[in-house]
């Protein structure tokens, strides 16, 4: 008798039997049918939220309102003045020395696509390059150090949307 395809089997415990549920006492799985006495699992579908009775999860958390990633939990604030936000060192690079930086300028230069609430200069980086910035606000340190390299500040009046 040789080896061929005629007489192949799997290797030793490498399949099971499948387990056959509530098919008389006789199988060793007859009447509780492996579930066990009584209880909601015993007699049904449980739903897979259930936690016992306890507050669920989705009533524990606040409401989620407004933008995920701004906003993990909590409402959204509905007047909520919201700005473009451009650093100092953006400016340095992107802009000549003496150039007029304006809220359209930005947009021209593609360093934003949207003003939203208006135009917010943050202080992150350095300054060498005299401008005259526009926006409709700055940090007090970003100001300190527009001015600092010889540049003016102005503030323009917040556009609501």
């Amino acid at each position: 008798m040789g080896i061929g395809i005629h007489n192949m089997k799997p290797s030793e415990g490498s399949t099971h039997r499948r387990k056959i549920v509530g098919r008389g006492i006789g199988s060793g799985h007859g009447k509780t049918a492996t579930r066990g006495h009584k209880g909601n699992k015993a007699r049904g579908q449980i739903n897979p939220n259930f936690e016992g009775g306890q507050t669920p999860l989705h009533r524990r958390l606040p409401h989620l309102r407004g933008l995920p990633s701004r906003n993990p939990r909590g409402f959204k604030a509905y007047h909520k003045t919201e700005y473009a936000l451009v650093n100092v060192d953006e400016l340095e690079k992107s802009f000549d020395a003496g150039a007029e930086i304006t809220p359209e300028a930005l947009i021209a230069n593609g360093m934003l696509r949207n003003l939203h609430d208006g135009v917010k200069i943050l202080a992150n980086g350095e300054v060498s390059k005299a401008f005259t910035v526009r926006a409709h606000k700055f940090s007090k340190s970003a100001q300190e150090k527009i001015v600092a390299a010889g540049g003016t500040v102005e503030v323009l009046a917040a556009e609501r949307r």
